[in-house]
């Protein structure tokens, strides 16, 4: 390319019609939307219609992207930083199978129960919901049976540079290869979430729209 950097898409419309060719040509072969269990679909769509904070959830091409990678790596074993109202739990705890297991850990009470009800509702028996902070992720990890193989972080995204959920209290809680103690295991993941937010990181000046957007509406 000419210049050190490029605009992938000239606007919201050309992202948006992308998307939409992306999700249904992505088949992550034996993996595609309409294989996946109803209840995963039937929620993603309650919340883009009802919830106010829809847009936290993942798209449908990154619950794809998600599960793809889980069953490519054979992660059995997944922690999970950020339940909100359990959509991509459900993803991830299809993906891992019944002999796998998601622990899903939230502040929020209203947000864990909205999806304890989605998980009992649809009979989702291999995920384990903890309230609570990051605080509870030191006790966790000494409670654990086996560290887990993937730390999949999505909370609060502003904080993410000295969250106390950040990769390096999670690699602290990670003893060398034999400790007794370990929340990863040894060639575990860590994935965080849009750790790029929109370009904010590094511009956050007018001329990037989202800088406004967040000054209208933080998070």
């Amino acid at each position: 390319i000419k210049d050190n950097t490029t605009q992938l898409y000239p606007n919201e419309q050309v992202s948006a019609a992308l998307l939409e060719y992306s999700t249904p040509a992505s088949t992550l072969t034996p993996i595609s939307w309409e294989r996946l269990p109803r209840c995963i679909a039937d929620l993603h769509a309650w919340g883009v219609a009802n919830h106010e904070k829809s847009n936290y959830m993942i798209s449908r091409l990154q619950a794809q992207l998600h599960i793809w990678m889980i069953k490519t790596l054979g992660t059995k074993r997944i922690l999970e930083i950020g339940t909100s109202i359990g959509y991509s739990t459900l993803c991830r705890a299809h993906a891992v199978g019944p002999s796998g297991h998601v622990t899903t850990l939230k502040y929020s009470p209203e947000y864990t129960s909205l999806a304890k009800k989605e998980f009992e509702k649809n009979g989702v028996k291999n995920v384990q919901v903890i309230v609570g902070d990051a605080e509870r992720l030191k006790t966790l990890a000494t409670s654990l049976d086996e560290p887990f193989d993937l730390i999949f972080i999505d909370a609060d995204k502003a904080s993410y540079p000295t969250h106390p959920t950040h990769p390096s209290l999670i690699l602290s809680l990670s003893g060398p290869s034999g400790a007794t103690t370990r929340l990863l295991r040894p060639g575990g993941i860590i994935v965080a979430d849009n750790i790029l937010r929109s370009g904010l990181v590094a511009d956050h000046s007018p001329t990037n729209p989202w800088a406004v957007k967040m000054k209208e509406n933080p998070a």
